[in-house]
């Protein structure tokens, strides 16, 4: 006889999707959540026009209602503005139907949305909803105080993302390649990357930037073109070519203005990576200061540009901080470590004898 299986419906936007969100199911799927759980995903979004966006939510509305009733457990996966009130309504008709629910909040900025956006009605609305959580997963300890003060912290747990970690790599340090791989806009720093590229490029004529996304911003294009032939857009990168652009860079930056918590961070962590990146929301639960990479001021263009430089000029402390950030990753951001954490959590919310699992 086999274990009992964990019944979960989860849902979050495609995930053909380009982001961190579908990058995370993606990563679930690859480790074989899906072998070891009932799991259905049904994705809420895709990338297109308004109308194409507005179809997609309609008709993954329908298929979660249609396959409601044979699931015991509900997994929401949410950010912030459109993606809360999308993922609201799923909210609050899981619970309506008697489910166990379990909201996975990934959104960086979750804090301008709810302090800066929303009236205090649509504040009370928020708490109403986020508090139907029978299990509330935030990306770090710093979400865990913001949203504690929201819906209290009892039935807040700390679960950072992770990562199926490749076998380890020789890093060669002192190739003065940088990558970034993200979203290409504003709110990930990319101005300021590209405004300190030249004064780099002055230090040392052999650096080049290597921009791995999909660009959201013209006008940054336009910059980036105005710096020559230093700095290559890879387009949106996965599988053998991410892993290629990886291990040939020795820096890497993620300069975001806020973050939930970053994967490609941990990419480059378990990459061997010297990593500067912004101390905002949850990287500095990944990358602490001085021993697994450098942090700095998000916004701040010459603190960016003095934290490159500390890896261009010393390419021993590159790659010291990238072996620390190598063992962080495998110590505590192992896919295989963040399953059993999950089904945990699944067993807390749902577990036997509450209608958490059936016979297979």
């Amino acid at each position: 006889m086999e274990r009992d299986r964990y019944k979960v419906l989860m849902v979050g936007p495609d995930r053909s999707v380009h982001g961190g969100i579908s990058g995370v199911v993606n990563n679930y799927y690859e480790a074989g959540l899906d072998r070891r759980i009932d799991l259905r995903y049904i994705g809420t979004m895709v990338e297109g026009t308004k109308w194409k966006k507005l179809a997609r939510a309609g008709m993954a509305y329908i298929r979660f209602l249609v396959n409601l009733p044979r699931y015991d457990i509900v997994h929401v996966n949410m950010a912030s503005d459109m993606s809360y009130y999308r993922k609201a309504v799923f909210v609050w008709t899981a619970k309506a139907f008697g489910k166990k629910l379990v909201i996975h909040q990934h959104g960086g900025n979750f804090p301008d949305f709810y302090d800066k956006e929303i009236g205090n009605a649509g504040r009370g609305r928020v708490k109403e909803t986020l508090s139907k959580g029978d299990a509330f997963l935030v990306l770090g300890t710093a979400w865990k105080d913001f949203f504690g003060e929201i819906i209290g912290r009892d039935k807040i747990t700390v679960l950072p993302d992770a990562i199926q970690l490749p076998a380890r790599v020789e890093k060669r340090c002192g190739v003065h390649k940088i990558l970034f791989l993200g979203r290409i806009c504003r709110e990930k720093g990319i101005g300021e990357l590209l405004s300190v590229m030249p004064e780099l490029l002055r230090r040392y004529p052999d650096v080049r930037l290597y921009l791995g996304g999909i660009w959201e911003d013209v006008k940054l294009r336009e910059q980036m073109l105005s710096l020559g032939d230093c700095v290559t857009e890879l387009g949106w990168v996965g599988g053998d070519v991410k892993q290629k652009y990886l291990r040939e860079c020795d820096i890497f930056v993620m300069p975001s203005y806020f973050e939930g918590q970053s994967v490609s961070i941990l990419e480059a962590m378990a990459y061997n990576c010297g990593i500067v990146a912004s101390d905002t929301g949850g990287i500095p639960d990944m990358i602490e200061d001085e021993k697994t990479g450098l942090l700095v001021r998000p916004r701040d263009e010459k603190a960016l540009e003095k934290g490159i430089l500390r890896l261009l000029d010393d390419p021993g402390l590159c790659r010291m901080l990238g072996e620390n950030a190598r063992q962080k990753a495998e110590a505590e951001f192992s896919m295989e470590y963040h399953i059993e954490r999950l089904l945990e959590i699944y067993e807390a919310v749902g577990g036997a004898g509450n209608g958490g699992r059936t016979g297979s």
